[in-house]
């Protein structure tokens, strides 16, 4: 395996204690956070040897975000300091039939203002295997896209696989008068690997004849292999929310020759839902770096979803040993 490099936007979230709601008592939870980041932090818990490619101000917040990442063994030298302010986002966690709700605090980040020139993908790309993309980097303006759209060309120029998680964020795409068919499609057309459901490929083909059910979602995944030739792979979860403490999840992984599908696993009692979706993502990242089976795949990535939603915070925490003790089941204490 090669080095395995994200780029995106690392940020700070701020919850309040426990499930109380916005300002009802003035204090925060605190934790660095990003899609991006998330996976290359679960990544280098898992073992792999990964980068984040970002930019945050040259103050202690920044640095802050910085040596946390270093210390889960997260290369960081490709992480500018420079600009004026970093992105926030405030989540208030839900509980039973009161849903989660997030503000985002992103306007004007040193990551959302440094221009695409900023970025040398010669020195960054230099030993890299594989570049890690979402959608939600687009969505925050005209700059971040054009940055984002560069990066999957360079990628793609000097021979690095690309995986590109969709992250659709409407309230970000909302704020400006962007193309987003047009410029996810140009990132998607560099990428092998889409973390992405039937959703995700109906807003990239222009179409809403997909539904969530397996022989469409086999439909929908034809479809996007016949638009992008360079895509190989597309992995997605499908949830079902009884409420917010009770849901149920499976994961599936389409390529052009087949597919695999994993039973829905039952997640009560959940702590923090945010940040589900990147361990999905490290998941299944880290079963095909390992060069197993898309079946794996899918199994690692639904494993490290579901424990995801038993930990606060944004990013998955794991180790091997964590994801082989869910997979062996049983969840009695361990002594």
């Amino acid at each position: 395996m090669g080095r395995f490099v994200a780029f995106g936007e690392i940020m700070l979230r701020l919850s309040p204690p426990g499930r109380e709601l916005l300002m009802q008592t003035p204090r925060f939870d605190v934790w660095v956070a990003g899609a991006e980041a998330n996976v290359v932090t679960q990544l280098a818990r898992l073992g792999h040897d990964v980068g984040m490619v970002s930019r945050m101000p040259d103050n202690d917040l920044g640095q802050s975000a910085i040596t946390t990442l270093r210390g889960h063994g997260v290369d960081v030298r490709h992480i500018q300091t420079g600009g004026e302010r970093m992105g926030l986002y405030f989540v208030t966690s839900g509980a039973g039939m009161r849903a989660t709700e997030v503000i985002y605090d992103r306007a004007g980040s040193s990551f959302a203002e440094a221009p695409a020139s900023a970025w040398d993908w010669d020195a960054i790309l230099d030993g890299v295997d594989r570049l890690h993309l979402s959608g939600i980097t687009p969505a925050l303006g005209p700059v971040p896209a054009e940055s984002a759209m560069a990066a999957a060309a360079a990628a793609s120029a000097r021979g690095v696989a690309v995986s590109f998680d969709g992250n659709w964020r409407g309230k970000l795409w909302a704020r400006w008068d962007g193309d987003p068919r047009g410029i996810l499609t140009r990132i998607v057309e560099h990428a092998d690997l889409m973390f992405g459901n039937h959703r995700d490929i109906a807003l990239l083909l222009g179409r809403d004849d997909f539904g969530g059910e397996g022989e469409d979602r086999r439909r929908a995944a034809a479809a996007a292999f016949a638009r992008f030739p360079k895509l190989q792979t597309i992995a997605s979860t499908a949830r079902a929310v009884e409420h917010v403490d009770l849901n149920r999840l499976s994961a599936r992984i389409d390529t052009r020759d087949g597919h695999a599908q994993t039973p829905e696993t039952v997640l009560a009692g959940i702590v923090d839902r945010i940040g589900g979706g990147d361990a999905f993502a490290a998941g299944v990242l880290d079963a095909l770096r390992r060069g197993q089976g898309i079946a794996a795949a899918a199994e690692t990535g639904l494993a490290l979803a579901a424990l995801k939603h038993s930990l606060p915070g944004d990013a998955g925490l794991f180790r091997p040993a964590d994801v082989a003790a869910f997979l062996a089941g049983g969840l009695d204490v361990r002594r």
